[in-house]
């Protein structure tokens, strides 16, 4: 989106939630009620919610660790037919990037962790950037390219 001269945002959203497991299948329901206008397939939606899903789980558990924190969604599509969801949280932060996209790592010992979160995210997603310093949290953003077809809603110009 930034230095895309040519890309324009047709709709953006943000919602800030607490960081509670409970709040995970809220995420999922708001990032497909956000969608609906680009009449994505029953499996773009499967997949972006997939994806949302492991990132608003891992800034939940891997973030904040049981601690009190607020967990922003971010979502914009553009005039390219790209979607982004920016999971964002102020928690832990990530020590090592490269590691923990490592299928298997986890730095939840003894918990009952598969330690995929990333593996899966980028399965689903075309797109996941991740951005982190420790102590002030992490930035997932996934990006995922909606096929062409009629909008279900008008865009705006």
């Amino acid at each position: 989106m930034k230095g895309e001269s040519n890309v324009k945002i047709i709709n953006e959203m943000r919602l800030d939630f607490p960081a509670i497991s409970e709040n995970e299948g809220f995420a999922r329901m708001v990032v497909s009620g956000f969608m609906l206008p680009l009449n994505p397939t029953m499996e773009e939606l499967a997949d972006v919610k997939t994806a949302v899903s492991e990132a608003v789980t891992n800034a939940i558990v891997h973030g904040y660790g049981g601690r009190r924190g607020t967990v922003r969604l971010h979502g914009a599509y553009t005039t390219e037919n790209l979607l982004y969801i920016d999971v964002i949280d102020k928690g832990r932060g990530i020590a090592d990037i490269e590691s923990a996209r490592q299928p298997f790592f986890t730095t939840a010992e003894g918990e009952e962790r598969s330690g995929m979160g990333f593996t899966v995210m980028e399965s689903f997603m075309d797109q996941v950037e991740v951005k982190s310093a420790l102590g002030e949290g992490t930035t997932v953003r996934l990006i995922k390219r909606v096929d062409q077809r009629e909008a279900a809603l008008p865009r705006r110009s």
